[in-house]
C-alpha cells in the first residue's frame, strides 16, 4: 500500500515528452525507476532537479493526499476512472518553457480554463478520498506566505492552489537562484523546441501512489473519453 496519492497529468509512456521528462528528473514514474541525467555544460542537473525528482514528471491535477478513513484504494482508482470516462479530452495551444518564480517548468501558452476546469472537477469529486492535512503539512503550505483565497482552498481542499488558484505547469527544477533559472531556461531551450508541443493534447490522467521512500509510481493511466 502507498502512503499517499496523487492524480497528475502524465504524458503518455514512451512519447518524447515522457522520455525527455523522465531523463531530465532522474526519475520515470511510469517505470518506477531511475533514470541517468543528461550531461549538461555547467549544469548540475542532479541538484537542480532533486526536489521535482521524487513526483517524477508530471503537471497535478489533483494534489498528493493520504486516504481517509474507511476509503480504500481500490475505491480511489475506481473514481478516477469514473472521472476520466466522463472527461473530455483537452488541447491546448502548445507547452512553453519558462520560469515561475524561482522555479523552471513548461507552461500552457494560451487558454487554459478547460484544463483549469477539469482540474477542479478532480479537486472537488475526488475529494471524499482525502485525509485532512495534518499540523506538519498546514505549517509547510502556510510557510509560502498564503493569501487569504489559498488559505481558504487549504482548509477546506487540502491544497492552496486549486481552482482558481490553479496554475497547471510540469516542473522542471526546485527552488533557484535568479542566475541558475536563467542558465537552465537557455541549457533546455533546444532540447524543448525540438519536442512536438503546439497545439498539444491533454488526453489521460495518471494516478500514482507514493513509496516509503517518497517516490511516486504510476498506478494506472486513464484515458479521458467523455
Amino acid at each position: 500500500m502507498f502512503t499517499r496519492y496523487a492524480i497528475y497529468y502524465t504524458p503518455a509512456p514512451g512519447t518524447p515528452l515522457a522520455e525527455f521528462g523522465a531523463k531530465w528528473l532522474g526519475w520515470d514514474s511510469a517505470a518506477g525507476a531511475a533514470q541517468p541525467h543528461p550531461s549538461m555544460d555547467g549544469l548540475d542537473v542532479a541538484q537542480i532537479t532533486a526536489t521535482p525528482r521524487k513526483y517524477g514528471f508530471h503537471g497535478t491535477i489533483k494534489p498528493p493526499f493520504r486516504l481517509a478513513e474507511g476509503m480504500t484504494a481500490q475505491g480511489l482508482a475506481d473514481a478516477v476512472a469514473t472521472l476520466c470516462a466522463d472527461a473530455a479530452p483537452v488541447t491546448l495551444e502548445g507547452l512553453e518553457l519558462a520560469r515561475l518564480g524561482r522555479f523552471v517548468a513548461l507552461v500552457p501558452s494560451g487558454d487554459a480554463s478547460a484544463l483549469g476546469a477539469l482540474a477542479g472537477r478532480a479537486v472537488q469529486e475526488l475529494d471524499a478520498f482525502r485525509a485532512p492535512p495534518n499540523d506538519a503539512e498546514l505549517a509547510k503550505r502556510r510557510a509560502s506566505r498564503l493569501s487569504a483565497a489559498q488559505e481558504t482552498h487549504l482548509m477546506r481542499w487540502g491544497y492552496p492552489y486549486v481552482l482558481d488558484q490553479f496554475r497547471f505547469h510540469l516542473t522542471l527544477s526546485g527552488k533557484l537562484e535568479a542566475d541558475v533559472c536563467e542558465r537552465v531556461q537557455r541549457a533546455l531551450a533546444a532540447p524543448v523546441s525540438a519536442l512536438d508541443l503546439a497545439p498539444y493534447r491533454i488526453n489521460g490522467l495518471t494516478l500514482l501512489g507514493e513509496d516509503d521512500a517518497g517516490k511516486f509510481h504510476q498506478i494506472h493511466r486513464y484515458a479521458l473519453t467523455g
